[in-house]
């Protein structure tokens, strides 16, 4: 089953039970739309199964208790790089007129137009897209028609999940981003990543923000300053010594503020180091060898100054 059926599957299981989960489905441009925190309220199963599409269904998704106190998101998966990199990572910039979005999820793997995906496996052919949406507009016929384009035309069916980060589900599935987090990072470090087998991730859950600026600050810094993954590999040891420091958020230049006043600061996402986008800490556990290392720490402190804001 390839990584956009595993992903429609989730969808499908998501329509049957839409009512319950708050969430509203729709036809546009062909396209399924599954909106889960645009113009409904959206759930925490919500999120939950936003996340697992976002994953092509390739990693478990729970809830647990964060070390601050609260909820937290928990990932684990036997299949990091086809599930977080080559599904999850919003590396898809989906921008109509004034429509945009990050695009996430398995149809990047029908499309493979980023360099990433010379890199790492992934790349296939489908009858089925499935997409993950970050926004609070629904795609219009020719936001549809644009992401029609850029897929296979063994792609019969399209599916687009859609919520913002400042709703319940959308907060869940940002924060359900710890490992791919990890995971760039070390591919952004010239890491072979093929040589992580299983991943571990969790991270505080924040309170949804009003807007959706508070929103990307929040759910960037449960990661950024609260998410904590630990990673299995095979690996020289030597080699996990000298690039372990500089996976974890601190080796970053624009590490020690909320990230909304970073964005602030900067005043356009482009212009922040693209290396500050990983956990607080990372754990790298050796099959190879039986040896852990450990790198970064959690900044509680600069979670609650975030949630405050």
């Amino acid at each position: 089953m390839t990584l956009n059926e595993r992903a429609s599957r989730v969808a499908d299981e998501m329509e049957r039970r839409a009512e319950a989960l708050r969430i509203a489905v729709s036809r546009v441009g062909g396209a399924r739309i599954l909106d889960c925190g645009g113009a409904v309220t959206g759930s925490l199963a919500a999120g939950i199964g936003l996340a697992r599409a976002c994953l092509a269904d390739l990693a478990e998704v729970s809830f647990v208790q964060s070390p601050f106190g609260g909820p937290a998101v928990q990932v684990t998966t036997d299949d990091p790089v086809r599930a977080c990199l080559a599904s999850q990572y919003a590396g898809w910039q989906v921008q109509v007129d004034k429509f945009f979005a990050m695009g996430s999820g398995p149809m990047r793997a029908l499309s493979a137009r980023e360099e990433l995906f010379q890199h790492i496996p992934g790349k296939e052919e489908s009858p089925v897209a499935v997409g993950v949406l970050e926004t609070r507009k629904h795609p219009t016929d020719e936001v549809i028609a644009n992401i029609v384009t850029k897929l296979p035309a063994s792609a019969e069916s399209l599916t687009l999940l859609v919520a913002p980060a400042s709703s319940l589900a959308g907060t869940v599935q940002v924060v359900a981003r710890s490992i791919e987090t990890a995971l760039h990072k070390l591919h952004e470090l010239k890491f072979d990543v093929a040589q992580v087998v299983s991943g571990y991730g969790v991270a505080p859950l924040p309170p949804v923000a009003r807007d959706e600026l508070a929103a990307i600050g929040r759910t960037n810094d449960a990661i950024l300053y609260g998410g904590s993954v630990t990673l299995w590999v095979r690996a020289d040891d030597e080699l996990l010594e000298s690039i372990g420091p500089k996976v974890p958020s601190s080796a970053s230049k624009d590490h020690g503020e909320p990230f909304a006043e970073i964005y602030k600061r900067y005043g356009d996402f482009y212009k922040i180091d693209p290396l500050l986008f990983s956990p607080a800490e990372v754990e790298f556990r050796n099959s190879k060898t039986g040896r852990c290392h450990r790198f970064g720490k959690l900044e509680p402190g600069l979670l609650r100054k975030s949630y405050e804001s």
